[in-house]
C-alpha cells in the first residue's frame, strides 16, 4: 500500500530462482539508526524456505537479538538461520563501556544455533559510514560497522569467521549434525508449551 515499506530479504534458490521473502519484524529506534521513522514492522511472520540443499530461515538484523524469532523459524523447520546484518561501533559507544557489544552479537547468535539444534549465519557489513553533511554536528561523526561474519554449527562452535575487511566465507555444512544435537538435547521434546502462555504479554505483573 502507499506509504508503507518494509526492510525485506528476497529469497532465491540456485535452480528455483525467487521463493519468497521475509519482512523485518523488528524495528529498531537507535542512534542513527531510526528505521521506525520509515519501515513498518513485518506482517509475513516468521517462513522457512524449502531448498534443494536445505530448508533456510531469514531473519534481518534487529531480529537476530529475539529468541522468540529464532525459535519459531526453526520450528518451521530451518536447517539454517540467516541474518543479514549492519552493526558496528559509533565512537560513544566504547565512551559509554559498550565495547563488548560485538561479543553479546556473536554470543546471542550462537546461542540461537544451541537452544534450536541449527546452524546460523550471520553476516555483518564491514567498513565507515559518515553521517550525511546535514547531520546535527553534536552527533556522532559516524558508524564502523565491524564485520567478523560467521557460520555457527548447531552446538554452538563456529565454523569459519571473517575479520573486519571485505571477504567471502565458505562453510562445509553437514545436515546430519541437526539430528544429532536434537536428540542429544531435545529441547524441542522437552519444551513445557502448556506453561508459555505469558509470553504473548508486554509485561508480567506480580
Amino acid at each position: 500500500a502507499e506509504g508503507l515499506f518494509y526492510n525485506t530479504t528476497a529469497v532465491i534458490d540456485g535452480k528455483k530462482g525467487y521463493i519468497g521473502k521475509y519482512r523485518k519484524m523488528h524495528i529498531p529506534d537507535d542512534p542513527l539508526f531510526y528505521e521506525k521513522f520509515y519501515f513498518t514492522p513485518g506482517d509475513l511472520g516468521y517462513k522457512a524456505f524449502q531448498t534443494d540443499k536445505a530448508n533456510l530461515g531469514v531473519l534481518i538484523c534487529w531480529d537476530q537479538w529475539y529468541p522468540e524469532a529464532a525459535r519459531l523459524t526453526a520450528l518451521q523447520g530451518a536447517d539454517i538461520l540467516f541474518y543479514p546484518t549492519a552493526i558496528g561501533y559509533l565512537p560513544s559507544d566504547i565512551e559509554a563501556g559498550w565495547g563488548n557489544a560485538q561479543d553479546a552479537w556473536e554470543t546471542i547468535q550462537r546461542s540461537h544455533a544451541i537452544a534450536n539444534g541449527c546452524f546460523v549465519v550471520s553476516v555483518n557489513r564491514v567498513g565507515y559510514e559518515a553521517l550525511p553533511a546535514d547531520e546535527s554536528p553534536e552527533l556522532d561523526p559516524g558508524i564502523h560497522f565491524w564485520g567478523n561474519s560467521f557460520v555457527a554449527a548447531p552446538d554452538g562452535r563456529i565454523l569459519v569467521k571473517a575479520d573486519d575487511k571485505e571477504q567471502i566465507l565458505y562453510a562445509d555444512i553437514d545436515l546430519a549434525e541437526i539430528k544429532n544435537q536434537r536428540q542429544g538435547y531435545p529441547f524441542f521434546r522437552d519444551r513445557r508449551i502448556d506453561s508459555y502462555q505469558n509470553i504473548t504479554k508486554r509485561w508480567i505483573e506480580d
